[in-house]
This record gives structure tokens, sequence and C-alpha cells, in this order.
């Protein structure tokens, strides 16, 4: 019988340090919630019923439920864009480009309509979406621009996109102006 508590006491840092060098948060979720369950487990067969019953009810339950939707809300890229779209097959390729990028990142891509092209402006400066993606004005093909209003997502953006595809603004700096 002591053999089985060994091993499972030897599985919590293994499983713990799991959890912490997990890349996919999602699988994080689900490792933890193993560690809750090996945590328990080994409580109850030391004899701690009561801590037992907690770590299951507190430590893995609402703990995971919580984490789950912190980590849903949080891997969310917001994309302004203007309701009339032309083309939408080209913008089509663009929003499948965008979510094939953030797919690395366990990120999600979410449409914003507005209905004109200053009240996107304003969501943009205003912190409502991370990005703007409207038909390039000077392009002869019609190519889509995408502004960014976080360097980071700049970064991601553009050796993707390329540099002519994509620009930052900095709210900070237009506010002022403004």
């Amino acid at each position: 019988m002591d053999s089985y508590i060994y091993v499972m006491t030897a599985l919590l840092p293994i499983v713990a340090s799991m959890v912490v060098f997990q890349v996919n948060p999602y699988h994080a979720l689900v490792i933890r919630g193993i560690l809750g369950a090996i945590a328990a487990l080994v409580y109850t067969i030391l004899g701690a019923a009561d801590v037992a019953l907690t770590e299951a009810l507190v430590g893995t339950l609402l703990a995971i439920t919580l984490y789950a939707v912190a980590v849903r809300s949080s891997l969310v890229f917001r994309l302004g864009i203007v309701q009339a779209t032309d083309d939408t097959t080209q913008f089509q390729q663009v929003l499948e480009k965008l979510r094939r990028i953030f797919s690395k990142w366990h990120m999600r891509v979410e449409l914003v309509n507005y209905p004109s092209y200053e009240e996107l402006y304003q969501a943009l400066i205003t912190k409502e979406v991370h990005a703007t993606c409207v038909k390039s004005i000077n392009s002869a093909t019609g190519a889509y621009h995408t502004t960014t209003r976080l360097s980071r997502l700049h970064e991601i953006l553009q050796p993707e996109l390329g540099s002519t595809d994509v620009s930052y603004v900095n709210p900070a700096e237009v506010e002022v102006l403004l």
C-alpha cells in the first residue's frame, strides 16, 4: 500500500512542472485539473478527507472554471471593420490569413462591425478594438490595410502581412492631438 502513496506523491511535482512549462493555455487547464485530482487523492489516502474535499471542489473545479473563463476571454483579437465590404472574397482571404497567424498564439479573431470609417478609427483610439482592417485607398489592387494600436501585435503582423499592409498607431499620441 505504501508504494502507491509514494508513486502518487511523486506525481505531484511532475504534473506541477508540466503545468508550468505548458505553452497552450487550454492544455495547462487540463493538466491543472489532473494535478488537483491527484492532490485530492493523496489527501484522501493520507486521511485528510476534509482537505481532499476542499481541494477537489475549490482547488480543482472552481479554479479550473474561473481559469477557463479568463483564458477564453483574454485570447481574443478584436478586429474592427466597416460593415459594407465590396469584395468579400478578398476580405475572407485576409481574415483567414489573420486567423492562421493568431492560431500560433491560440488566439481567435473576433470581427466588430462599425457603420463608418470615422467610428472605426475612433474605436481604435478608444481601445474598443485591437486593430482595424480597411480596403486601402491608394492601392491599385484594392488590398486591405491593417492598423493596430498595440506594438506587440504590430511586431507579430509585420513579417506576416508585410510592412505596406500593416501600420502602428499610438493611441496616447493621437489622444493628445484630438
